[in-house]
Order: structure tokens, then sequence, then C-alpha cells
């Protein structure tokens, strides 16, 4: 079923159409939060806030397309999330601990155990890097590089120039570019 009509019959109270809403963009919305927040548990908790507020906010929707509304409100969270965590700074428990365990991203069931252990290797370094980026050419690097929008569905989401997009993106590749080289992957 088409975006719109779901949001229509959700904004008349069908929340079933909301619910499929969620559904159709949920394992998007979670893998963007993921990327700007660097963090499974941050990420989950800035993807339910998001659908909190686009559905209490539903009626503000002005047509066009939903996924790069419902994007809009997933980075202004993550923003948001990220400047409370800048302005009261915590250590996560496992940390502590010495105990964290981060879930093989990029894995194959065809790779060996050595073949796993450098992928999850070079999946965590390359989000070290993104979680590096100031939180503007993050936003930008993501919806680009890993979620494959256009310039213009950047632009969209972020609201901002087409122009913005093109010089945040060029820069947040360029230092992607340098870290992995530090690093050795490039």
């Amino acid at each position: 079923m088409d975006d719109g009509i779901l949001v229509e019959k959700a904004r008349k109270g069908e929340i079933s159409a909301f619910n499929r809403l969620v559904l159709e963009y949920q394992d998007l919305a979670y893998n963007v939060a993921y990327r700007i927040m660097g963090n499974g548990d941050d990420a989950a908790d800035a993807v339910q806030d998001s659908f909190v507020k686009a559905y209490q906010r539903l009626q503000q929707f002005r047509g066009g397309s939903f996924k790069a509304w419902l994007l809009r409100i997933v980075t202004n969270t993550c923003y948001d999330k990220l400047r409370y965590r800048k302005r009261r700074p915590t250590v996560p428990i496992e940390e502590i601990a010495g105990n964290s365990y981060h879930p093989a991203q990029l894995r194959s069931d065809a790779s060996g155990p050595e073949e796993v252990a450098l992928q999850m290797e070079r999946a965590e370094t390359i989000q070290q890097g993104i979680s590096m980026l100031p939180p503007d050419q993050r936003v930008v690097l993501v919806l680009s590089d890993v979620e494959g929008f256009s310039y213009r569905e950047i632009a969209e989401i972020a609201q901002i120039p087409i122009g913005t997009v093109r010089s945040r993106l060029a820069r947040a590749r360029g230092k992607m570019r340098n870290y992995l080289k530090e690093e050795g992957i490039v």
C-alpha cells in the first residue's frame, strides 16, 4: 500500500496503518541512527523516540516523501541526543567492566573465523571513523554512502541546499579517507 494512503489512514486514527509504516521504515531508521549515534542502544532509543514523535506530529505532515520526513525526525532526534550526551558525558558499564560486546556487522556465513574477525574489526574501525565526524558531516555521509540516498533526497531530509550536501560530503569523505589510511584499511 502507498505511504500516502497509510498516512491518511493513520491520521484518521487507524493504528494498524501507522504500524505498517513503522514496519516499512524501522530498519532504515535504525541503520541511519546507528551510524549517527555509533551505539546500538542509543540508536534504538533514538528510533523509538522518532516514531513516537512522528505519530504525535502526523497531522503536521504536509505530504511529499514520508520517508524523507521520517528520516528528518530521526536525524534531529539523533542530534538532540548527541548534544545531550556532550553536555552530560557518561561511561557505559560495559567499558568499566571491560566486557563490551559488539554484534557482527558485515558477517558472511561463507567466511571462516579469521575472515569474520577481520570483517568485524574493519566494520568497527569504519564506525569509529564515522563517529569522529562532526554530526552534520556524519549525517550526509551515512545517508549517501551507507544508505545510498541521492543528493536531492539528502537535501530534503537534512533541509539544506544541495551545494551544502556536496561540500559536507566531500569534507566527510576526505576525513574518512585520511582516517582509514591512518588505520591501514585503505
